[in-house]
């Protein structure tokens, strides 16, 4: 049976985590260990982190382990390579405080299309889709961009067209790939690149969960900093695909940009 590696990286985040951490308990799918590196909370963060340690440890004290680090860190950036020095499963996901599983058997869906490859081989990669929600867990859109059928590292041209929290790396493709922590707003995209890449370079397949397997919270750092996040997302697009190729792509996200303004807008 796959076993899921969770990773969840905090700081300050007692007004979020907790959703979070509900989701996971939740999960019907009984294999998995979560790693939560909290970047020394100054909060309530990790009371509340406790408390799920101990629920997890008595009601599923055989198959779910929690890891809990608490220490300062120099960004979201360096927490995640920090866990992925940790992780022990065999597919690895980056669930962070406010983001939250969508229902109680969505790692059930994850693990069915892994074992489910008509080839038999396990895919590299398993990516879905995503919703917006609210820090109350309110649905509030569908993300705008839709992961294709087929994803390749080529695909991301178009835009980071799976969002991070619903993309499960193979662990032994994912350690090899560190997050570049000179970014600090878009490593994410890069690291997905990366891992995509090393796939191809290995032959390997990535595979779609037809399904919404993330509830992405808006209020994400992301999402505070548009602009930076944008033009980080140009140097990583820059050093994959070339500057021609960026700037072409680019160009063509106007029209799309202008769209989404315009249904915002009614």
């Amino acid at each position: 049976m796959i076993i899921f590696s969770i990773v969840t990286v905090t700081y300050n985040a007692a007004d979020v985590i907790r959703a979070t951490l509900e989701s996971v308990e939740q999960q019907d799918y009984p294999d998995l260990e979560h790693i939560i590196i909290d970047g020394a909370s100054k909060d309530n963060t990790l009371a509340i982190v406790n408390e799920y340690v101990k629920k997890t440890q008595q009601d599923f004290p055989e198959n779910r382990v929690v890891k809990v680090i608490s220490e300062p860190d120099k960004g979201i950036y360096d927490a995640m390579n920090k866990a992925l020095k940790m992780v022990t499963g065999d597919y690895v996901c980056f669930l962070n405080a406010g983001d939250r599983f969508p229902v109680a058997d969505t790692l059930t869906r994850v693990a069915a299309t892994a074992e489910g490859a008509a080839d038999g081989q396990t895919p590299a990669v398993l990516y879905g889709d995503t919703d917006i929600v609210d820090s109350e867990g309110n649905f509030l859109s569908h993300r705008h961009l839709s992961p294709p059928d087929n994803l390749t590292w080529r695909s991301f041209r178009h835009g980071m067209l799976v969002c991070h929290q619903a993309f499960y790396a193979r662990t032994d493709i994912a350690q090899k790939v560190k997050y570049d922590t000179s970014l600090k707003l878009s490593a994410d995209v890069d690291w997905c690149i990366k891992v995509m890449r090393e796939a191809d370079s290995q032959g390997l397949r990535t595979r779609r969960v037809p399904t919404v397997i993330a509830h992405y919270l808006q209020e994400g750092q992301t999402t505070q900093h548009h602009h930076k996040s944008l033009m980080e997302r140009f140097t990583v697009m820059r050093r994959h695909y070339g500057l021609p190729t960026t700037i072409a792509m680019h160009l063509s996200f106007v029209p799309r940009a202008i769209t989404r303004k315009l249904k915002r807008g009614k």
